[in-house]
């Protein structure tokens, strides 16, 4: 369920938190031959709302009256105090062996030893933390991966080919409407 939050949004003094630059976090899979990514499941319900705010998330459906004790989606600053907690978790093992983009964790390993002990290794942080992947969305010793866009694997960062043949197969716009 997302609620529209827009008004609130207007009110909301904003969380400043610095994403990382995309040619960074791909700088750091580099020369990496293993591969796997684990996407988190509900990460936001992790969050609780402070006591003061709850009031603030509140809706109402034909059903009643609710308010939110865990962060929901829609609130401006939703994704950046989740970003917050995720490099707070994987804080040991960032810029080693992880990325944390949002909720999508790319472990990256130069062996197939070491890619096993890397994965044991995360998969038991997020256990502690209580923080659960989506299995159905997570992949496994991939020798390439799917990141932001793009191919990474041994050989380097290449763009999806998916994303190319898209903009190729774009057609010549013809009207003034397509133009815009």
């Amino acid at each position: 369920m997302c609620i529209d939050y827009r008004e609130l949004n207007k009110l909301t003094i904003k969380n400043r938190y610095p994403l990382l630059r995309i040619d960074d976090l791909f700088d750091q899979l580099q020369g990496s031959a293993w591969f796997s990514k684990i996407d988190l499941r509900s990460g936001y319900h992790k969050l609780r709302v402070h006591n003061d705010d709850i009031p603030k998330t509140a809706f109402r459906t034909r059903y009643g009256h609710y308010e939110f004790l865990v962060m929901p989606f829609g609130l401006t600053n939703a994704p950046v105090v989740f970003k917050d907690l995720m490099n707070r978790v994987c804080r040991p093992y960032l810029d080693k062996f992880v990325v944390v983009f949002i909720d999508d964790i790319p472990i990256y390993s130069k062996s197939k030893e070491e890619h096993e002990q890397h994965l044991k290794l995360v998969l038991e942080i997020l256990r502690e933390e209580r923080l659960y992947a989506k299995f159905s969305k997570c992949e496994f010793w991939l020798k390439e991966v799917q990141f932001l866009g793009h191919i990474v694997n041994e050989k380097g960062v290449h763009m999806d080919p998916a994303k190319i043949d898209a903009v190729k197969n774009w057609s010549m716009p013809t009207t003034p409407t397509e133009i815009r």
